[in-house]
């Protein structure tokens, strides 16, 4: 029997629960943990309506936030986990694969602003290849993720014409080249300069920028945001027809070992601690932060590179 449902008395086959481990009415299995499918009002406001197995969200259900947010799709082991939709309070919405919590596989991001994000996650962040779309500019980004920021191989579609790189943190940087129409290619490589002006105007707004960095707790990994203050300049060298073997790499998908290692297996294990120390699988209002599916965290827009 789990820890959520020791000490309560309860009837046989189904029946309701109360505080302080959340009301419940739905299916049960013989040892009278939640089974089947079942309705729970948890004891920090939230609602999950959906399937149990042995106790735990396991199958698919609706689970809805007190903040706004909800997630529907599919669940194992009480984590979002396989083919589901997150949307967040402020209307952004995740579609796509999950693993442990996490996004994680093949989805696409629906931002507020109308920008849109199409390809492969890795552990909650933009990771692999895919495209991002700048819905009000009109122009997208095809090419390389790592970590949630743009490095690697890359191609920037404007309306009229293409640029084709290398990325590192956001910003185009080395040897690549402009395509116009198929017809000319306009070839140079990228440098990135601090910018004076900012070193004027914007030292306040990076100073701020380092202080969130630190009181995070974030370091350079961490810290997915574009660099501040730093300008990618463009050297061009010359101009020729077009020749699509003078191109850069077209971006491939990285071949990475999909570890159920690490930070994955960590979750689990402390959630299982918390368990095992009295707070059952529902009671998500006293689980860590780290473990409450109420701070799945929002994915950030990235800034559109100056190329």
């Amino acid at each position: 029997m789990d820890d959520e449902e020791e000490g309560e008395g309860k009837g046989e086959g189904e029946g309701e629960e109360v505080y302080p481990y959340g009301e419940y009415e739905g299916g049960r299995d013989e040892n009278l943990d939640r089974h089947g499918w079942g309705s729970a009002l948890l004891p920090n406001g939230d609602i999950y309506e959906g399937e149990y197995r042995h106790g735990k969200r396991m199958g698919k259900g609706l689970y809805c936030f007190r903040n706004g947010a909800r997630y529907n799709g599919e669940w194992r082991k009480g984590l979002k986990h396989g083919q589901g939709e997150f949307i967040y309070p402020d209307g952004a919405r995740y579609i796509g694969h999950w693993r442990k919590d996490f996004k994680h596989g093949q989805g696409s991001y629906y931002y507020p602003n109308g920008d849109t994000y199409e390809g492969a996650w890795f552990r909650g962040f933009r990771h692999g290849l895919g495209t991002y779309t700048y819905k009000k500019i009109n122009i997208t980004h095809f090419g390389m993720w790592n970590n949630g920021r743009m490095e690697g191989s890359g191609i920037i579609n404007y309306p009229r014409y293409r640029f084709h790189g290398i990325f590192d943190k956001n910003l185009p940087i080395g040897p690549g080249c402009f395509t116009f129409e198929n017809k000319y290619m306009q070839h140079g490589f990228y440098i990135n300069v601090r910018d004076p002006a900012f070193d004027y105007i914007g030292a306040e707004e990076l100073v701020l920028s380092e202080e969130r960095r630190q009181t995070e707790g974030l370091d350079e990994e961490e810290d997915r945001s574009t660099p501040k203050g730093i300008v990618p300049i463009w050297r061009a060298r010359c101009v020729t027809t077009f020749q699509p073997e003078l191109l850069p790499p077209e971006p491939q998908p990285w071949l990475y070992k999909d570890s159920e290692d690490s930070l994955l297996d960590i979750i689990e294990y402390l959630q299982q601690q918390y368990e095992i120390g009295g707070y059952g699988e529902e009671e998500e209002g006293k689980l860590p932060k780290m473990l409450e599916g109420g701070d799945e965290k929002k994915d950030a827009s990235p800034e559109i590179p100056n190329v």
